[in-house]
């Protein structure tokens, strides 16, 4: 990778994809050649990234996968299904978005804040990021673990409709244009209207009554923490918010944590933005984290109902962070290694 890496997005049209050539510029990412795939709609589309237009192939079966050094999928569970191991067998290391692979133990689920040698760890030449919104809260726990270590998580999540996709941030906006003029919105990419509305269910629900996201934040924070008996439990909403993901987040821990030392441990952590000074009206939200690359927290407290609790809020931005940068983050991190 001396000369430069050459790099694949699978589902580059899309909004985690696009965001993805925007972090690639952003960083000035040591690239020699880019190749885009998407479905055939978008195939033949051009798209600019570090200075030059690049051609949207579509991704096909007979695609020829050679001499990619690194593949970023952000597309569909099926995609990652079907051309995960196809890129990895071609040579390439991917480094996947979707759910197929985090819990595989042969495939390493990396956030770099939280364990980046991980990424070095892809026996099967695949490396995971988490769900949206468990990277964040991983990154706000481990801190705090380090420090106190953790005895019981419950959180709760906030979640825009660009979880979901750009069809999804449609619907919100044509919804909420119907509603002003006084019309019957249209629905159909959630079960429910969702402007003006709280939807508590992401994914499908279980025997057991939780929803798949909240089942994904469970075992993935215990997979990427190292922590595989720790009691956490997840309530996940949608909310009719564009983009960035929050969370209400309340932790037990073994030791006494004073909410100033929480805040002092936050403030040093990789990638954790403190801004908590509610008296100020500073506390983080949606709108002034989307497009930043931290995690922002806030409204840290003592939670008096149990002897060592601690309460705190936290946004990021979810096609950033969540998704798009973590990924390239990972590339970098392969990338210093050779």
């Amino acid at each position: 990778m001396s000369s430069g890496v050459r790099i694949a997005v699978i589902g580059a049209t899309g909004a985690v994809g696009k965001e993805s050539l925007e972090i690639l510029e952003e960083r000035k990412f040591p690239l020699a050649h880019l190749r885009l795939f998407a479905s055939k709609r978008s195939a033949g589309q051009s798209m600019k990234c570090l200075g030059r237009s690049w051609k949207v192939e579509e991704l096909t079966p007979d695609a020829d996968f050679s001499g990619i050094d690194i593949a970023f999928i952000s597309a569909t569970d099926d995609i990652s299904r079907e051309y995960g191991p196809r890129l990895a067998a071609a040579g390439a290391t991917v480094i996947d978005d979707s759910s197929v692979f985090r819990m595989d133990p042969q495939v390493p689920l990396v956030v770099p804040e939280v364990n980046p040698e991980s990424a070095h760890q892809a026996q099967r030449g695949i490396i995971s990021i988490p769900n949206c919104t468990t990277t964040p809260l991983v990154m706000a726990l481990k801190p705090l673990h380090e420090a106190a270590t953790l005895r019981r998580v419950v959180v709760t999540t906030f979640q825009s409709v660009s979880g979901t996709g750009a069809a999804a941030m449609e619907e919100l906006m044509a919804q909420t244009r119907a509603l002003f003029l006084f019309k019957e919105p249209e629905v159909k990419v959630y079960p429910y209207q969702i402007a003006f509305n709280l939807l508590p269910q992401i994914g499908s629900f279980s025997e057991d009554g939780d929803c798949s996201e909240e089942i994904k934040i469970v075992n993935e924070s215990r997979k990427i923490l190292d922590l595989p008996q720790l009691r956490i439990t997840a309530t996940t909403v949608r909310v009719p918010v564009m983009r960035c993901h929050c969370e209400s987040v309340n932790i037990e821990t073994e030791k006494p944590l004073h909410p100033d030392h929480a805040r002092e441990l936050l403030s040093a952590a990789d990638g954790v933005a403190v801004q908590d000074e509610p008296s100020a009206g500073l506390y983080p939200m949606p709108l002034p984290s989307t497009g930043k690359d931290e995690v922002f927290v806030g409204r840290v407290r003592a939670d008096a109902s149990v002897p060592h609790g601690l309460n705190l809020w936290l946004s990021s931005d979810n096609l950033r962070k969540g998704a798009a940068l973590n990924a390239v983050q990972i590339a970098q991190i392969l990338v210093k290694a050779h």
